[in-house]
């Protein structure tokens, strides 16, 4: 009995193997009429960057939609924050780019962010609560912080960077894909041969296909890391600029401490997008697209106390 297991797990794996193996042919096959019809290398790169544009432009303005249907918000109208709008439109001048649309919403959260800017004026999007819990000036530096999102269209650029992300890696895949198609067949065939299926992943080919893979995945991690690391830059960089505008930097600092006690909730899908970051641990920092309101809160006192220190300089109260 236990030679026919034997043998009915031989034939498995040979049937395995021969599967894999075809799969891989076929592959390979379609590579190769690719190959044989192939544009030139800087016309191939041309469509890859056309396509990548396509792909980000499609996924900015649906993204857009998609958010804003889902915090079902409405807009502030003028003459209920006269003097909010007056200082909106004093930031959009000072930055030189159109006056967003200020829509209030329910985010779960006490918070704001910013959308679009890249084809258009843009929007701001305030949680209801930030106007019981903010003083004007504060809630005006949050406001000239997410202007600033809007005048460098650090959305518009985070999309084409994820779309960028995206296309190389369905590069990657096709390149490495017979690769990893025949290494997985040889490894789960052989491990059947062997009567042992469970530990394909210790044979000379399994070893092969996790060593790619893993490292295919480990650069992309990496890349992954680096734009996040970026966002956070950009976080930074949207904090000095609302300092320089507002001329209050402690406003702002103000401002992130308050939506950070109000904002002791739970995770959601929205989270990424708002002006405050988590601060659990070193990890979840690393994973996180925005700064710790820690970090951030110090930065802008030290520039208030430069800023302070340069007005007494020059005699000035």
């Amino acid at each position: 009995m236990r030679w026919v297991l034997r043998g009915l797990m031989a034939v498995v794996g040979v049937l395995t193997l021969a599967v894999y193996l075809a799969g891989a042919y076929l592959v390979y096959e379609v590579a190769r009429a690719v190959w044989a019809v192939r544009p030139s290398l800087s016309t191939l790169a041309l469509y890859l960057a056309v396509l990548t544009v396509v792909f980000a432009f499609v996924s900015y303005r649906l993204g857009t939609a998609q958010i804003l249907r889902s915090l079902r918000v409405w807009e502030l109208p003028e003459a209920r924050a006269p003097m909010l709008y007056r200082r909106l439109s004093g930031f959009s001048e000072s930055m030189g780019i159109d006056r967003p649309d200020v829509l209030v919403g329910e985010m779960g959260q006490p918070n704001a962010l910013a959308l679009g800017g890249g084809f258009g004026p843009g929007h701001v999007v305030v949680d209801r609560r930030l106007f019981s819990i903010l003083t004007v000036d504060e809630l005006s530096a949050i406001l000239a912080h997410e202007l600033a999102h809007i005048e460098r269209k650090d959305s518009l650029v985070q999309t084409f960077g994820y779309s960028a992300l995206q296309t190389l890696s369905g590069l990657v895949v096709v390149v490495l894909a017979p690769v990893l198609i025949v290494a997985a067949g040889l490894a789960r065939g052989v491990a059947w041969i062997r009567g042992r299926p469970e530990a394909w992943t210790r044979t000379l080919p399994g070893k092969l296909q996790r060593a790619i893979g893993g490292s295919v995945s480990l650069v992309f991690f990496a890349l992954t890391l680096a734009m996040l690391a970026h966002s956070r830059r950009r976080e930074f960089a949207a904090d000095d600029r609302a300092a320089a505008v507002t001329g209050d930097p402690l406003a702002l600092a103000r401002a992130l401490r308050k939506i950070e006690r109000a904002s002791q909730g739970p995770w959601s899908l929205l989270s990424p997008l708002y002006v405050n970051g988590e601060e659990e641990g070193p990890l979840t920092r690393l994973l996180s697209t925005h700064p710790a309101t820690d970090e951030r809160v110090e930065r802008l006192r030290e520039r208030a106390e430069r800023d302070r220190r340069t007005r007494v300089e020059r005699g000035r109260p």
